[in-house]
């Protein structure tokens, strides 16, 4: 299945169509549909909520998507132990510290489905509040299966290896700095046009990701809407015997399916994948004293009834320059009530000299202190402030709540937990001279 291409927007209202003349004109459901091809109303928000928030569309398809075998339930990979499910539960959660290296790459051939590893989460999919954080590792395509969650829409930050993702509604292409969102309910299949592959997926289940309001920064800057690219329709005519694998109250199922279920024709509606490219982030800072807070390198926010708290807010730390005078210019010592969970994409992390490589991840929970680690604070605290200072090179990202991030028992048990990461603060000296 090739990409067709892309449309630019965000939250737009697309039409667009593999073969000329799909798309009734005038209305949604006609009588008979062209081409034989069956119509099918995907929605993703209340049938009532606001026309601003309104998110459906209407497919146009060979088969409607009831047509498949019994679900049963699915059992994950023994190459990659229990991966894709949720089992944040109620146990004690530490405030320490926590960070892994990154995930391993398979030794025996795994795919995308197979290669998920469910790291932490909130919440709960049934009240559509809450994330599941996710990391992957895998070196084999999705061969003859289909996958889509019905908890969440998938937030898939790639960091080895591009990811070739075919979709009911188009293909996305994506590579490492890229990201892409898949809503909730909508059925694709991954391939690896690289080989061995690696990255992070946070599943939202709460309000849809959206962007944020810039306020005083104005109508410009941050993530811009026309950097947001929706694939044009394509789609695949298969019959044979393959699988779909559904994602549905926090466990994975399986059912048989005669067809592949990428056989959209055309659509039209504003609820759709998307990808963005993180290097076209408009980076705002400080040119005068003082770090501003991480809050102006927000990407995407899924909101809450509180005005100004997010579900999920995903924010990056892409390349920038460094101007503030008299002030500590790295990431400062801080301690939040929100919680944070945090990946690199590329290059290194300008708040840590060592240990957190491309892969790995951090969680550092409600009010539990962190910041530069003792080398990255000497270095800062001496630095000529005469001179700009750039940051190059670098990629790092954070996925932020407003609840606490529960890390699942494989996680805190997992072999590649870094569990002396709290001695890179050891090394803080006691500077304190007494007047």
């Amino acid at each position: 299945m090739k990409s067709n291409g892309y449309q630019s927007g965000f939250g737009n209202t697309f039409a667009t169509e593999a073969i000329p003349g799909t798309l009734p004109v005038g209305r949604n459901s006609p009588q008979r549909v062209a081409h034989g091809l069956y119509a099918e109303q995907l929605t993703g928000t209340a049938f009532t909520a606001p026309r601003g928030e309104n998110r459906r569309s209407w497919l146009y398809r060979i088969r409607p998507a009831a047509m498949h075998g019994a679900f049963e339930p699915y059992a994950a990979s023994l190459a990659s132990g229990p991966a894709f499910h949720d089992d944040f539960g109620d146990a004690p959660v530490s405030p320490d510290q926590l960070r892994w290296s990154p995930l391993p790459i398979p030794d025996t051939p795994v795919d995308f489905i197979d290669g998920l590893f469910t790291m932490a989460g909130n919440g709960g999919t049934d009240a559509h509040a809450g994330v599941g954080i996710h990391l992957y590792a895998a070196n084999a395509d999705m061969q003859g299966r289909y996958f889509y969650s019905a908890d969440g829409e998938l937030l898939i930050v790639p960091q080895q290896g591009r990811l070739h993702i075919a979709t009911e509604l188009g293909v996305i292409e994506l590579e490492p700095q890229d990201i892409a969102v898949i809503p909730r309910g909508v059925r694709f299949r991954v391939a690896l046009p690289d080989g061995p592959s690696r990255g992070y997926v946070c599943e939202n289940f709460g309000a849809l990701l959206r962007l944020p309001d810039l306020g005083p920064i104005g109508s410009n800057g941050l993530a811009n809407p026309r950097d947001f690219l929706t694939p044009n329709a394509a789609y695949e005519d298969l019959d044979g015997e393959f699988e779909l694998v559904a994602k549905f109250g926090g466990r994975l199922w399986r059912a048989s399916i005669d067809h592949s279920p990428l056989d959209v024709v055309g659509w039209h509606g504003n609820y759709a994948p998307y990808k963005y490219d993180l290097r076209r982030f408009n980076t705002i800072g400080s040119v005068s004293f003082d770090h501003p807070d991480p809050s102006i390198f927000l990407v995407l926010t899924s909101p809450t009834d509180a005005p100004g708290v997010g579900n999920l807010d995903f924010a990056i730390f892409p390349p920038r320059w460094l101007v503030a005078q008299d002030t500590f210019r790295p990431p400062w010592f801080h301690r939040n009530v929100a919680s944070e969970f945090m990946g690199l994409v590329h290059g290194a992390y300008d708040a840590k000299a060592d240990g957190f490589a491309p892969g790995a991840c951090s969680l550092h929970n409600c009010m539990t202190g962190h910041g530069p680690d003792a080398a990255t604070f000497e270095k800062a605290s001496k630095a000529d402030l005469s001179k700009p200072d750039v940051i190059g090179d670098t990629m790092a990202f954070m996925f932020e709540t407003r609840s606490v991030i529960r890390p699942t028992r494989q996680a805190m048990e997992a072999g590649h937990r870094q569990r002396d990461y709290q001695e890179c603060w050891a090394g803080l000296r006691k500077h304190f001279v007494a007047p």
